[in-house]
């Protein structure tokens, strides 16, 4: 069973590298109707309600897709207002997926605002477990990456390979600026999170994000003041 699921992973791998290279300047929607006619129902949209554009885009490759939120426990009041909304009025299929313990539980266990003291194992628990756990039945998932968001981002492939959890990842708007995601959400009235009109550039859990300031990167207000600047779900 194990060579069976290593030559499985072999070919995923080699087929991400393949289509990265093909897909590279190919539109958003051609990206996630190959990852559609590709994958099927072992693919979904993974979705942190920043906004709903790649949700969007993928309802319209596959009406009924799946789009995985992590509720962390932590969220703003906004984006649980958002996901909310998301699971009304388009044509997707919500599925929230939450860490195994409360944040009452995880306080008990690992001392009160664990998030100042370790954001680390924080996230690793309540976003990268959970996160985990919650694509088994997929093989591939695609995301909201863009290479102009920061530096760690600015190599994202359209098609790449997720080689901590075994998939396909697809980042279908990589290629796109913040200029392409706001055109978007104007042409097709896509819900977006309050926030953003509210100098949030990058939503995260409340306790870890603040307002960007004049001249900061989309990502500056994630875990100011500490040199993280990823949560580990993308490395």
């Amino acid at each position: 069973m194990k060579g069976a699921d290593t030559g499985r992973s072999g070919e995923l791998r080699l087929l991400a590298g393949r289509m990265g290279r093909d897909l590279e300047d190919a539109s958003a929607l051609e990206v996630l109707r190959w990852a559609v006619d590709t994958f099927g129902s072992r693919f979904c949209v993974t979705s942190s309600m920043e906004d709903a554009v790649v949700a969007h885009l993928a309802s319209r490759a596959k009406p009924g897709v799946d789009v995985v939120f992590l509720d962390t426990g932590y969220h703003f009041p906004e984006t649980i207002g958002t996901r909310d909304a998301v699971e009304a009025v388009m044509d997707v299929n919500v599925i929230t997926l939450t860490p195994r313990r409360s944040v009452a539980e995880q306080d008990a266990e690992h001392g009160p605002r664990l998030h100042d003291r370790d954001p680390d194992l924080c996230c690793a628990l309540r976003k990268v477990k959970p996160l985990e756990e919650g694509l088994t039945a997929y093989d591939a998932w695609a995301t909201g990456l863009r290479r102009d968001e920061s530096e760690t981002r600015a190599n994202t492939p359209v098609v790449g390979w997720d080689e901590k959890r075994r998939k396909v990842k697809v980042s279908p708007i990589a290629r796109w600026t913040q200029a392409d995601v706001d055109a978007y959400v104007a042409e097709h009235g896509v819900l977006t999170n309050p926030l953003l009109t509210d100098g949030y550039a990058s939503v995260g859990c409340a306790p870890c994000t603040r307002r960007v300031l004049e001249g900061e990167d989309a990502r500056a207000g994630r875990w100011a003041g500490r040199a993280k600047t990823e949560c580990g779900l993308h490395g």
